[in-house]
Order: C-alpha cells, then structure tokens, then sequence
C-alpha cells in the first residue's frame, strides 16, 4: 500500500513540475513577444525618420535642380 502512494506522490509531484515548466516557458514567449513588439516599434520609428531624412533630401535635391536650370536658362539667354 505504502507503495503506491509513493508513486501516486511521484506522479503528482513530476506533473507539478512539468506543468511549472510549462507556464515558466509560457512567461518566456510572452516576454519575447513584448521584446519583438519593442525592436519593431523601434524599428518603425526608425524607418519613419529615415523616411523623413529621404523626403528632405529630395526637397533639397529638387531645389538644387531648379537653381541650376534657371542658371541654365540665364546663360543660354546671353
């Protein structure tokens, strides 16, 4: 008898352990998933700030290209 009790409390105790390590594991992707959400939040400000230093190099770009087309014009006329 005394036997399988001991087993019984065996069993119960790897059971415990599994389920332990299970929302342990769980923990651990929920917190790689606030990490991944963190770096692509990270990333997108990123990107829009680049995105942003590309719109004013192109503004920029733009203008040079009106400047040097009107000085163009203005020494053809001569």
């Amino acid at each position: 008898m005394r036997s399988r009790t001991s087993g019984a409390l065996v069993a119960v105790l790897l059971l415990g352990s599994l389920l332990s390590m299970g929302c342990a594991k769980h923990d651990d992707s929920q917190q790689r998933a606030e990490a991944a959400a963190a770096r692509a939040e990270n990333a997108a400000r990123r990107s829009e700030a680049a995105a942003s230093r590309v719109e004013a190099a192109a503004q920029k770009a733009e203008a040079a290209a009106d400047r040097a087309e009107r000085i163009f014009d203005r020494q053809v006329r001569k």
